[in-house]
């Protein structure tokens, strides 16, 4: 089987799991209802004991919203699948029940983990290959593993079960759009790549802060906490885009070189006291919505000083980036929703004498939701030309016609694995986080405070109030 080979069977495994739900099953069905997975069946398992009604009534509702728009080839497609879904009790990390799970289906076979890293790590342990069907792929969630050495034994094991372009590393934030539009902007604009470097960027930032508390989800997040929930799985990886020098071509292995490369070139210094910050929300308000404390919300254990909010300064010690900080920043429960990229260039060497107005650099911004490229330029203001006023060139970026998850599943179903992670790729991104992770467990970063729909501590320098 080669890495282009259709996959036919979609099997997902913890298809009763908010994952599927919210995000897998929406995904699917816009990718179903464009007419870009045809023939798919899908199949689900979990450890719940659904009836077959039970996850039928799950799928056509997560399927409802795309049919609606739909034309009848869609509408038609999505209906097929919901009818023919079947689902699977079984103890996934149990010898047996999912070897013969996947003897029973039509390949080649997509399996899914929508599962905690460690039941991944499980379920493929008591995998043996002759056991997974030629052609198969592995699908693992992010974050992949729980740090350096247990990525590197996960690893190894699904080597141990399937080709490395049959292994896919989920990692959502990886859009084709959002990449594209990266990479368009920085390599087909010959005025951009001669300021591309630590002569001309003063810093570059990564922030993608939330306007949305725990929702629920404390099972998973307070083991996890922001940075490695999204800084180690998602931000490095954009990170890493931002930095990349140009590949030769956008086919996966020259993309994924050049990611590697930069990654590989990356670290965050101690002392961690200046090169780190974490904090957690307090009791505040959202939107029109009271939050409570973090540490009182249902599921939370207190004495895990879970952070909901965590910034890093990355550096990447390469010839363009020496000196240039590279600023990582996501969190929870912040009263404004932000989810972009801002360079930040170096002030001009000299104003001639006379001219007025200019207080802060040039900066652009490329924004992830909604895509829109924001260039701030000084231009001579009105009425006295003398005073430089900031002005925006703003444009949109074209936007994904599917989902993020669409976009990873379509990937999956068409063997390409442009949208995932490669193996050494996993390991060095914690490899980058876990000397902090260590100083965090230590005390030796303070656990700060903010109040929930605040901009963050304000004397931070990512705060932005609006």
């Amino acid at each position: 089987m080669t890495s282009k080979t259709t996959v036919k069977t979609l099997l997902i495994l913890g298809a009763s799991g908010d994952l599927t739900g919210r995000l897998l099953l929406p995904g699917l069905a816009g990718l179903l209802a464009a007419g870009r997975a045809p023939g798919l069946r899908l199949v689900g398992a979990g450890s719940d004991p659904w009836s077959p009604e039970q996850w039928q009534e799950r799928v056509k509702g997560a399927f409802e919203a795309a049919s609606k728009s739909a034309d009848a080839a869609g509408s038609a497609a999505l209906a097929a699948v919901a009818e023919s879904t079947a689902y699977h009790q079984l103890d996934v990390t149990a010898d047996g029940p999912l070897a013969e799970l996947l003897a029973q289906l039509e390949g080649p076979i997509a399996v899914y983990f929508a599962l905690p890293p460690h039941i991944s790590q499980k379920a493929c342990e008591v995998l043996k290959r002759d056991q997974v069907p030629a052609g198969t792929r592995l699908v693992m969630e992010k974050p992949f593993g729980s740090g350096t050495e247990s990525a590197h034994e996960l690893n190894k094991t699904l080597a141990a079960l399937v080709p490395e372009d049959h292994i896919h590393r989920v990692d959502h934030f990886l859009g084709k759009a959002t990449v594209l539009n990266i990479l368009g902007l920085r390599f087909a604009n010959r005025f951009l790549e001669p300021v591309w470097n630590r002569d001309h960027i003063e810093k570059v930032e990564v922030i993608f802060d939330e306007d949305l508390a725990l929702e629920g989800r404390a099972r998973y997040y307070d083991t996890a906490g922001a940075l490695r929930d999204m800084i180690q799985s998602h931000l490095l990886h954009i990170m890493a885009f931002l930095a990349i020098d140009a590949p030769a071509t956008i086919e996966e292995r020259d993309l994924r070189d050049a990611v590697a490369t930069v990654l590989r070139a990356s670290s965050i210094k101690a002392p961690f006291p200046e090169t780190t910050r974490r904090a957690r929300y307090t009791a505040g308000t959202l939107g029109e919505r009271t939050v409570p404390d973090y540490a009182a919300e249902q599921g939370v254990d207190p004495g895990r000083n879970t952070e909901t909010l965590a910034e890093v300064q990355v550096e990447i010690n390469n010839w363009r980036w020496a000196g240039v900080p590279f600023i990582l920043r996501s969190g929870k429960a912040l009263g404004r929703r932000r989810k972009e990229a801002v360079i930040t260039f170096r002030p001009v060497p000299h104003l001639p004498t006379g001219f007025a107005g200019v207080d802060s650099p040039n900066q652009l911004r490329i924004g992830f939701g909604p895509d829109v490229l924001r260039l701030d330029v000084d231009v001579n203001g009105p009425g006295d030309i003398f005073t430089l006023d900031r002005a925006s060139l703003v444009a949109e970026l074209n936007a994904a016609e599917l989902l993020p998850y669409g976009e990873v599943l379509e990937g999956i179903l068409n063997g390409d694995p442009l949208l995932s992670v490669r193996g050494d790729t996993a390991e060095d991104c914690w490899r980058i986080i876990e000397p902090v992770l260590r100083a965090w467990e230590s005390g030796e970063v303070p656990l700060e405070e903010y109040d929930a729909g605040s901009a963050g501590p304000a004397a931070w320098p990512t705060a932005v109030e609006d």
